[in-house]
């Protein structure tokens, strides 16, 4: 009887030792959110690193790796890039995003396309083009497929938004948005949870303007946020209806509340951030194209992106 009290008393220490390990190791990962680092080696990718996108997989997808006009891959807890795809001559990405289907769509703002590219990087389709392009910038897709896309007139210091999406003949159409507002530089973009407020913040102003969504139109525009200092670039929400913000210049990620309110800004290794988005097995995980030094770097966040919700939210909301 003592042999076998002394084994529960043993049982019982090293199940308090694993508690008291698991609680440490939680802490620690507590403290390790919005502690940026460097992911990828410095020179990977050329100044125009932009358009970080993540699969179902959790692969992440930059835009110019090595040279304009190609795509670089990040396998899923690798920390180096190999090449995944090169686009058709003259053309250059700046924007990737995954629909729900996990399909990968690229603005290529050069010979204004979007592209639909195959799994394997080597079937490259239009999926839709227009001559009335600025230049297609950033985009972000909506739950049953709708691509909006911020398309700026740099040197008119104006821009536009358009809405892309297949009819009911499955034929894809494109259409420019109509706003109550003249728009300035149109950039970073991104749609609310529920998908019903689009974000689109403009960089010569450094404003973000809130829209409700009623099909080409976009109505009630309300400045959600203005800084008063260094430029904007891209932007995501989280499934709480923050938005995380590029401050390229400033070499920071603005957190804004869903009321606009500054909640923090997270610093990172280099001064000129171009984009950012959500991965990790969690949704967690927040990558950021860097123009510094042509790297990504990553952080932990509370909450899962919008997108990475888009297929069912990850365990760990």
């Amino acid at each position: 009887m003592r042999m076998v009290a002394m084994s529960n008393r043993v049982t019982l220490l090293l199940c308090a030792l694993a508690v008291a390990g698991v609680t440490a190791s939680t802490a620690l990962a507590e403290e390790a959110r919005f502690q940026s680092r460097q992911l990828t080696p410095a020179g990977e990718y050329t100044f125009g690193i932009e358009g970080p996108a993540v699969d179902q997989q959790g692969n992440l997808y930059v835009a110019n790796f090595g040279k304009p006009g190609t795509i670089g891959k990040v396998a899923a807890g690798a920390s180096q890039s190999e090449l995944f795809a090169i686009l058709p001559e003259g053309s250059v990405a700046n924007a990737i995003r995954f629909d729900r289907d996990g399909r990968m769509f690229v603005a290529d703002y050069k010979k204004h396309n979007i592209f639909l590219v195959g799994p394997d990087g080597k079937d490259i389709a239009t999926y839709f083009h227009s001559d009335d392009f600025n230049q297609p910038n950033d985009m972000t897709i909506a739950s049953d497929g709708t691509i909006y896309a911020s398309d700026p007139h740099w040197k008119q210091h104006d821009g536009q938004i358009w809405r892309i999406r297949k009819s009911a003949a499955g034929e894809v159409v494109g259409e420019k948005m109509t706003a109550d507002r003249q728009m300035s530089t149109t950039n970073g973009i991104d749609l609310s949870p529920d998908g019903k407020t689009l974000y689109v913040g403009e960089s010569d102003t450094r404003e973000i303007w809130s829209y409700r969504i009623d099909g080409t139109r976009l109505l009630a525009p309300r400045l959600f946020k203005r800084f008063d200092d260094f430029d904007i670039d891209g932007l995501r929400t989280d499934v709480e209806g923050n938005l995380l913000v590029a401050r390229i210049l400033k070499g920071t990620v603005a957190v804004l509340s869903p009321q606009g309110k500054l909640k923090r800004e997270v610093q990172l290794s280099a001064r000129q951030p171009t984009n950012l988005a959500f991965g990790g097995a969690d949704g967690k995980t927040v990558f950021v194209t860097q123009r510094q030094g042509g790297f990504v770097e990553s952080f932990r966040t509370d909450h899962p992106g919008r997108e990475a919700c888009l297929r069912g939210c990850p365990v760990g909301k």
